[in-house]
């Protein structure tokens, strides 16, 4: 399987049982593995309803505006970036409310949320489907919203290209909703979590906020389409808007407190950072990298790879900055190109883990390079990337991948 930046992931001689092979167990083992998947499920239900029920949906704290408080709806907070970008608000002393249906999601980073910041009146986790508009209408008729930090969206390219309408579904209908429902109840901030993805494959580098945008996967097209809208939207609107279209994102909390922790089942189509961490821990046998004849300094593609927590930090600004009747859209990025052949040596180096690596012919359709260039998020939000190290970056999420080798699933 190939992943955005070129890499294949190898996969064990290993397969999941058919149904006709379980048919072949004894029955004492099928009932045995019967009773153990219920259990997990009942255990995975219990835990959403005892999360969400904790954090109620009409808390007087959130239901209420509060002089000097800035409450932040972060939809799909218990994502990989959203669990991050909520870490930090609460950090600065925001009131967060967090909304996943957790399909990507992992309950175990809002629970370390929950434990890091238990003071009433700090966060809230409230499990709901942002495609239900009863739900939608719900969540933000009981809260007192200052600002939406909106980052929930399926987001492979490889997957997008398979179930294109569960793309323009998810991100671009969901969106809508989002809203019009901060437009009915007069939510006066957005921002909004887009891609670079939405330039397709531009004619020149590096990518400024005026390059074409010219999109050529479902998943960047569904980003264009919802940037449109609000876009659209804006133009008679109060609305405070910042879109930020980012490059390649790698990295965890320093602190240790969150990781990257994709679904198993959705590692194929991941980044590259977690192919390379597979290789390191001996989940697959190794990378193939497509395309070593590129006009690159070692042929190999090259992209921009930028830390999760300076992602965050360009989010935060954002919302600083943020002016009614007034659009900010910039690249978040680090201006800087790394070709795939320097992240795998850098990987190596962060592991320790001389990872095996096949060098194969490029893949049809792959460009050479793409990077930002950071000029503008520079000069009108005073933001610049600072964890530009590969090697550093990728020490920091390795130490938190070895000590939760199986993600939040201990949570």
């Amino acid at each position: 399987m190939l992943n955005s930046s070129g890499v294949r992931t190898q996969r064990r001689n290993s397969r999941p049982l058919s149904v006709g092979e379980m048919d072949c167990l004894e029955p004492k083992t099928k009932n045995n593995l019967t009773g153990k998947l219920l259990l997990i499920a009942s255990l995975i239900i219990l835990a959403i309803i005892v999360i969400s029920q904790a954090s109620s949906f009409t808390s007087p704290r959130f239901s209420q505006r509060e002089e000097g408080v800035t409450h932040v709806l972060v939809t799909g907070g218990a994502g990989y970036i959203g669990s991050h970008a909520a870490l930090r608000l609460l950090r600065d002393s925001y009131r967060v409310t967090i909304v996943d249906n957790l399909s990507r999601g992992n309950l175990g980073a809002v629970k370390t949320l929950q434990r890091l910041f238990p003071q009433t009146g700090r966060l809230q986790f409230i499990y709901a489907d942002l495609g239900d508009p009863a739900a939608v209408e719900k969540i933000f008729s009981e809260n007192a919203f200052d600002a939406v930090m909106h980052f929930a969206a399926v987001a492979y390219v490889g997957e997008s290209t398979l179930y294109p309408l569960k793309y323009y579904h998810n991100i671009t209908s969901n969106t809508l909703g989002v809203l019009e429902a901060m437009a009915r109840h007069k939510v006066k901030t957005l921002i909004y979590s887009s891609t670079c993805a939405t330039y397709g494959e531009p004619d020149k580098m590096p990518i400024t906020e005026d390059t074409p945008q010219v999109p050529i996967n479902p998943y960047g097209k569904a980003k264009k389409m919802a940037e449109d809208m609000i876009l659209d939207f804006s133009k008679n609107s109060d609305m405070a808007v910042m879109i930020l279209r980012y490059f390649n994102v790698i990295g965890s909390d320093p602190g240790g407190r969150l990781g990257e922790a994709p679904r198993p089942e959705l590692r194929e189509q991941g980044r590259i950072s977690g192919a390379c961490f597979d290789a390191a821990r001996g989940f697959i046998p190794g990378l193939q990298v497509k395309g070593t004849d590129y006009k690159t300094s070692d042929g190999t593609c090259i992209r921009d790879y930028i830390d999760v927590t300076d992602l965050v930090d360009a989010h935060v600004k954002a919302l600083e900055k943020a002016q009614p009747r007034k659009v900010g859209i910039y690249n978040v990025g680090t201006g800087k190109g790394r070709s795939v052949k320097e992240f795998v040596e850098a990987c190596k180096k962060a592991t320790g883990v001389e990872i095996k690596v096949d060098f194969l012919p490029r893949r049809p359709g792959d460009y050479a390079e793409v990077y930002s260039d950071p000029t503008k998020i520079l000069k009108d939000l005073n933001w610049t990337a600072r964890f530009t190290n590969l090697q550093d970056s990728l020490q920091v999420a390795w130490r938190w991948q070895k000590i939760h080798p199986h993600g939040y699933a201990s949570y």
